[in-house]
């Protein structure tokens, strides 16, 4: 099994529609790890460790989104793994 992390970017309309509640849920339904924060940019940025395909899945939830949300973009960069050990929220930047 091979982990992976991927620090993710998404853009749209992803605040103030639970954004960053739904991604901790779909990290923590696929037991990945890192976190999220809102940008005060308007967009929500993130880190998520663990398995190739676990995380595959995670992303391509994120690009979805919760049903309020409007996701235009997501920008995704891979990492070496830093051994997240949890998944949180972050304070925004």
């Amino acid at each position: 099994m091979s982990l992976v992390r991927a620090h993710f970017l998404v853009k749209g309309f992803v605040q103030g529609v639970g954004f960053r509640y739904f991604v901790l849920s779909q990290a923590a339904a696929l037991q990945l790890n890192g976190w999220v924060r809102n940008r005060y940019n308007g967009s929500v940025e993130g880190v998520v460790e663990g398995p190739e395909a676990e995380v595959k899945e995670f992303l391509d939830r994120c690009r979805r989104g919760p049903a309020w949300a409007e996701v235009k973009e997501v920008k995704v960069q891979y990492e070496e793994p830093r051994g997240e050990t949890t998944f949180r929220i972050r304070s925004s930047v």
